[in-house]
């Protein structure tokens, strides 16, 4: 479980440049769940995943991560990174193996580990971002797009951690592999039952379609959290701060107002052409 406690963060503190991103923020994530966060650009959402694996340390506040206090200043980053995996937005440029294989085995080399328990890590990482045999011998420059990105998930995955963190997994990428992204996120959830996984989107698609559960910030706090069906059931509240809603959510909101009898906690076409046609059944039609 990830536990926030009164987290505060200021950047700059004391200068003339002075500036707050979080503001007392308290949450909790359970073991087994995939969050996603979203909000605006400046909402906090970088700041706020880069403080669970100690990337940055909280002006005041508590992060608890498995029972451990990671803001503790004793507490080794090595202990932290072990259990918090962090995929940068574009994580393709930060490849720099000669081989595939050489990329994903890097964090596990680090860690000290045998060279047996690697090859063991590497391919199964590269089995569950389904990487090919044949690819892990090329090199990562010879890629497409879309297969970079998994490598580079497939090397943090690699160190098998208890979190894992996606800053917007499916940046750049087309139609083909934005599916293929969202797909292996299911996968791992269905791989690890345990393991935490959080993505910043700004695609509300995105989120509906893989998050259990979602945090929405602004302006460095705490909008709404919960689980997908309370957050996109209360989508006018989205839409006060100037988010974007699933096209779903939009069409039920339409509905409602013009007096059909519909729940608003509908935003995915499934659920909406199971609902309508009862409507439609319900009403003779």
């Amino acid at each position: 479980m990830i536990k926030v406690e009164n987290l505060n963060c200021i950047y700059g503190e004391g200068l003339p440049s002075e500036k707050q991103a979080l503001f007392d923020i308290s949450l909790e994530i359970p073991d087994g769940r995939i969050c996603a966060v979203i909000g605006h650009t400046g909402s906090g959402k970088s700041t706020l995943i880069q403080h669970f694996n100690a990337l940055l340390r909280p002006t005041s506040g508590k992060i608890y991560i498995d029972g451990l206090d990671i803001t503790d200043k004793k507490t080794k980053l090595n202990d932290i990174r072990k259990k918090v995996g962090l995929v940068f937005q574009y994580p393709e440029y930060q490849l720099f193996e000669e081989t595939v294989y050489r990329d994903i085995a890097f964090g596990p080399k680090n860690s000290g580990l045998s060279e047996s328990e690697i090859d063991r890590r590497v391919r199964r990482a590269a089995e569950l971002l389904e990487i090919r045999e044949g690819l892990l011998k090329k090199s990562p420059f010879e890629l497409s797009g879309g297969q970079k990105r998994r490598v580079a998930i497939a090397g943090v995955l690699a160190t098998e951690p208890s979190v894992l963190i996606l800053d917007e997994p499916t940046a750049g990428l087309d139609p083909k592999g934005r599916e293929r992204i969202l797909s292996i996120i299911g996968s791992l959830h269905r791989e690890h039952p345990q393991m935490i996984i959080i993505f910043v989107s700004h695609s509300m698609e995105d989120v509906a379609k893989t998050a259990e559960d979602i945090i929405v910030l602004d302006h460095g706090r705490v909008y709404m959290h919960g689980s997908v069906d309370e957050v996109f059931a209360d989508s006018s509240r989205l839409l006060e701060t100037g988010l974007d809603i699933p096209e779903m959510s939009k069409l039920v909101l339409a509905l409602k107002k013009s007096g059909v009898d519909i729940n608003t906690d509908i935003y995915t076409p499934d659920a909406a052409y199971n609902r309508i046609k009862r409507i439609l059944t319900e009403n003779g039609g």
